[in-house]
């Protein structure tokens, strides 16, 4: 056990001051890291009409991701071997000097720069703040506080946005970078003073290859996924990516058994919980924002809401998962089972995604709100769930680095059901634009792909009607692809090992 897990194990069930102060700090820090995926999205319209580059846009959000991914595995194995504290540290000071320099960015260029290094900073937040968590807590007390992590993680995701517009329209938009500091600052503070340090001990290589290698490869698999179904079509990266991710793979084996400490332990995925916890995770990814992003569109265009209204009926789905979470978390925490949560969370994620393909232009807000919180209700059975089962399967010396695997496979099922999802609606439309009528097709030039809710309310009512019909119909398709892939996530779940988590470590 860590010095800091030694530090905050009392010897009752409930944690003492210590280990709550330095929870608190962390959750706060994960929040940040967590925040800065959405608070940014608001934003984007002024950043983009100020610092130019329009074609740019896009890259402000996935430089971030693609930084947080890489280096994910990394920060956890070099926290099992140094301690959580000083990666911590690390990871905060980058995370500000990201957001400083985000701040006083002059050039569409220079801000994805630093959202570059702010992502590796926040990368870095997210998988040392979860294993934190995982040392401070015996398991399942661990579940207990898990959940409360994943309640944060939730209320990020309904805040970001919200939050970035109001900073932006108050304040400017460099203000949504720079409220970071003062923020990070405090916490740093906390984490200076409150955490204990691991004490000094042998000296341990560390394997930069290794890393090196894994970072490469996993830019290139999620910038593939992000990649691969542009509109443009293919180009030469579409099929070089690939290659260079499969190689990099094979190469990254290869360094990892010869290396004295590697950045990802192989014999983890000799564990069948962590390998279908990995899938399962790469499932939640897909299902989710994916799911978000093409959700708000279509609702936004069959109903004609404006964007306000949309954003307060995703609340729901975010109140349901923060709640579920903590509920799962408190669950495990007295029973120590696991297996059916997520088994649960994947049968419902299938039925609300199917029951979506009822929603068009009559439908009540009321039940497209309630939808909304079932939706938020199946991720609250999963989500940290999972984490509970790897952080329990995983050695404790290797807590880390399994943290930072999961956080890596999540972000490689979002990138790839962002792609996928945009590819099977872009699929669906364009056959659905050929069978709109002679007059519709007049009327939308474009076809259903440019379709808006502003060009819906300027056609005339019989035409809108046929119109939306054949636009929910490829979503339809969506939808459908969705609850495949949640009803798959619910078959491998079932093949997880029905374990019961002890009260205290062994």
């Amino acid at each position: 056990m860590s010095a800091t897990a030694a530090a905050a194990l009392p010897s009752s069930e409930r944690p003492n001051a210590a280990a709550l102060t330095v929870y608190g700090s962390v959750l706060v820090a994960m929040f940040l890291a967590t925040l800065d995926m959405q608070i940014v999205v608001t934003a984007l319209p002024t950043i983009a009409g100020e610092l130019g580059n329009l074609h740019l846009f896009g890259w402000v959000g996935a430089a971030y991701m693609l930084s947080t991914a890489a280096v994910a595995p990394i920060y956890g194995k070099l926290g099992d071997m140094f301690g959580r504290k000083m990666v911590l540290i690390v990871s905060i000071a980058l995370f500000l000097v990201g957001s400083l320099t985000c701040g006083l960015a002059w050039s569409m260029e220079s801000l994805i720069a630093a959202r570059v290094l702010q992502g590796l900073g926040g990368g870095g937040l997210m998988v040392t703040a979860f294993a934190v968590i995982g040392e401070l807590f015996e398991p399942r007390l661990r579940a207990k506080y898990q959940g409360y992590s994943s309640a944060v993680f939730a209320l990020s995701s309904v805040l970001g946005p919200v939050v970035g517009g109001t900073i932006t329209e108050s304040l400017g938009w460099r203000w949504v970078f720079l409220v970071n500091i003062p923020i990070g600052i405090a916490v740093l503070a906390v984490i200076v003073t409150a955490m204990k340090s691991r004490p000094a001990g042998a000296r341990r290589k560390i394997d930069w290859l290794g890393g090196v290698v894994l970072a490469a490869t996993t830019t290139a698999i999620v910038y593939w996924c992000d990649h691969v179904f542009s509109p443009e079509g293919p180009d030469l990266l579409t099929y070089v990516l690939p290659i260079i991710g499969a190689l990099g793979i094979a190469a990254f084996i290869a360094i990892e058994k010869r290396a004295q400490e590697p950045i990802v332990p192989l014999h983890l995925f000799g564990n069948r919980t962590i390998n279908l916890a990995l899938i399962l995770q790469v499932v939640a990814g897909m299902t989710t924002l994916g799911m978000f992003f093409y959700l708000a569109l279509y609702i936004q265009t069959v109903t004609g809401l404006s964007p306000t209204i949309v954003g307060m009926l995703f609340m729901p789905s975010s109140i349901g998962a923060m709640l579920t979470s903590m509920m799962a978390g408190h669950l495990i925490s007295r029973t120590g089972r696991y297996k059916f949560l997520p088994i649960a969370g994947n049968a419902l994620g299938a039925v609300a995604t199917l029951t979506f393909t009822l929603i068009d232009a009559s439908t009540p807000l009321w039940f497209t709100a309630l939808l909304m919180a079932f939706f938020g209700i199946s991720l609250g059975l999963s989500m940290q769930v999972l984490l509970v089962a790897v952080q329990h399967a995983a050695p404790r010396q290797d807590i880390g680095a399994a943290t930072g695997l999961m956080t890596q496979s999540r972000t490689i099922g979002s990138s790839l059901g962002l792609a996928i999802n945009g590819a099977v609606v872009a699929m669906a439309l364009a056959i659905q634009t050929r069978q709109l009528t002679p007059e519709a097709s007049a009327a939308l030039g474009d076809g259903l792909s440019g379709l808006s809710p502003h060009g819906v309310a300027e056609l005339p009512a019989g035409l809108a009607a046929d119109v939306l019909g054949h636009y929910s119909a490829a979503f339809d398709v969506m939808f459908i692809f969705v609850t495949v892939i949640y009803a798959a996530g619910a078959i491998v779940a079932m093949f997880m090992p029905n374990i019961v988590i002890p009260k205290r470590a062994a």
